[in-house]
């Protein structure tokens, strides 16, 4: 098993999948538990997620995130939504507005590296109608989908992407 700097260094954006390699149930039910173990605003989870593996649910998918074929290719899609309501009992509208879609998008950056550790690989979809994924998945106008991870074996190994260097990013106040 890796450590989890190897884990951070291994994941990647995979856009290709293998096709004949489903994601077996047990390694699915663990992604989960961790995308579910992740911090929340309060302990709230005040997010909801979505599992579509069924093909015509994620061909309908990928027509929602602008035609991106990943979205079909990948055998299971995880749609992180967010439920400002259930953080706005707590903690008003900055829960509404902040926390709830801080908690869905920590879940979902959870769930990715849990499917690199798995062995599988993942995409964070961002590009989608949020009202047309609203109606592939059937939830209510109180969950906002947030983003989109396509989970599989990959097919590919997708070369590293450069990183800002940490003086770019990182400022120490002294």
């Amino acid at each position: 098993m890796w450590d989890f700097f190897e884990t951070v260094r291994h994941r990647h954006s995979i856009r290709h999948y293998q096709a004949d390699m489903p994601v077996e149930p047990e390694k699915l039910h663990a992604i989960l538990e961790m995308a579910c173990a992740a911090p929340s605003a309060g302990d709230l989870q005040s997010y909801h997620i979505t599992v579509v593996s069924e093909r015509t649910q994620r061909e309908a998918l990928r027509r929602a995130a602008a035609g991106q074929a990943f979205v079909a290719e990948a055998p299971v899609c995880l749609v992180f939504c967010a439920d400002p309501d259930r953080s706005a009992r707590t903690f008003g509208q900055r829960g509404r507005e902040l926390y709830a879609l801080q908690d869905a998008t920590i879940a979902a950056a959870y769930a990715q590296l849990a499917a690199v550790a798995a062995g599988m690989g993942s995409t964070w979809v961002g590009d989608f109608d949020e009202a047309a994924v609203r109606a592939v998945i059937g939830a209510g106008a109180g969950l906002v989908p947030v983003a989109l991870i396509c989970v599989g074996y990959p097919a590919e190994l997708p070369e590293e992407t450069p990183r800002r260097p940490l003086d770019e990013v990182v400022t120490y106040l002294k």
